[in-house]
């Protein structure tokens, strides 16, 4: 009787050899990946699809993505177990993909599920106490196998039952990738991304941000934390921002934001980024948004502009001094 593993997977190089190793083996899989505003594993540039997508069509394997939703936010949030150096709960994280994980084995079939978690790589969440913690607060222990570490372990289910061969799995650990850039060759895995963090929760960039979203919204949206991707934020009230558009590519995918409640604004007389309120937006709050506009045009400073503003279909004229420069427009910036 073929078994088959699910996968906890990314399309990074260790959840690629994971597979791999159980593909090699003569076990069936199937990839799960999990995505977030905060996870950024595209396939490079110009491709729409994400790494997870491109590997697992690679290794011809079927792959479910599962969008994490209020649940998750919540979740990252309230953390049980803490954070890292960002705003990452990578133990809490860990655990809540694991429990998704398990709650969709009955469906995929899968006897057990596997990883890339390499002991000793990550300094919170891959500390031998913490994949332990992670295995029995996710109620998969025994039947949860981290392949590229394996013979670290004791023997799980599936290697005690002799579905999976622990002589032929490996012993990697600590944070070199040496061992599995080897280890690649030899399973001749050639088509991988170059490792990076690939988790803006850990980002200083955009620790403010995020930060600024959760401490400030009435009820989560992960709208909200979509919007964090492009644009430059500025916080006008306590639910209210202005988004200025970086480039033309941040203000296509801004005007495809828009939803009802929002309010965009263009100033007329020549070349400008979208700028785009979310919130309540009180008179007082647009003509501030239309003054952080200007600074990013070519508008003249000192004299009056007219900004269009556009909310739910409607068009009107908003007249405003450019009198902001830099330091004025600092004040706002999240």
């Amino acid at each position: 009787m073929r078994r088959k593993a699910l996968a906890l997977f990314s399309g990074g190089l260790d959840s690629i050899l994971a597979v791999k190793l159980m593909l090699e083996q003569g076990i069936d899989v199937e990839a799960i990946n999990f995505t977030s505003p905060f996870f950024m594993f595209k396939g490079g540039k110009g491709k729409s699809e994400t790494e997870a997508v491109r590997a697992a069509r690679e290794l011809h394997i079927p792959i479910k993505v599962v969008d994490l939703g209020i649940e998750f936010l919540e979740m990252i949030s309230r953390p049980k177990h803490g954070y890292g150096s960002g705003m990452n709960p990578c133990i809490d994280c860990r655990i809540y993909f694991l429990r998704r994980a398990k709650e969709y084995m009955p469906e995929s079939g899968a006897d057990f599920i596997i990883t890339g978690e390499v002991l000793g790589q990550r300094p919170m969440s891959q500390r031998r106490d913490a994949l332990r913690l992670v295995e029995r607060e996710s109620g998969l222990e025994g039947l949860l196998l981290r392949p590229l570490s394996a013979r670290h372990f004791n023997p799980t289910i599936p290697e005690q039952e002799g579905w999976v061969d622990r002589e032929k799995l490996p012993a990697i650990s600590g944070r070199s990738r040496r061992e599995q850039m080897q280890l690649a060759d030899e399973l001749e895995v050639r088509n991988y991304p170059c490792p990076t963090g690939g988790c803006l929760l850990t980002e200083p960039s955009f620790l403010s941000k995020i930060r600024d979203v959760f401490g400030h919204a009435e009820k989560l949206d992960p709208r909200d934390f979509h919007l964090l991707l492009v644009g430059r934020h500025f916080r006008l009230g306590p639910v209210t921002k202005v988004i200025i558009g970086r480039n033309e590519a941040e203000n296509l995918a801004m005007d495809k934001a828009v939803h009802t409640g929002d309010t965009v604004l263009h100033w007329l007389d020549g070349g400008s980024p979208l700028g785009m309120v979310t919130g309540t937006a009180e008179t007082d709050m647009l003509e501030t948004a239309a003054k952080i506009l200007l600074r990013y045009t070519k508008a003249k400073p000192g004299v009056e502009h007219t900004i269009k503003i556009t909310a739910d279909g409607k068009e009107s004229m908003l007249k405003v001094l450019h009198e902001f420069d830099e330091a004025a427009v600092e004040k706002f910036r999240i």
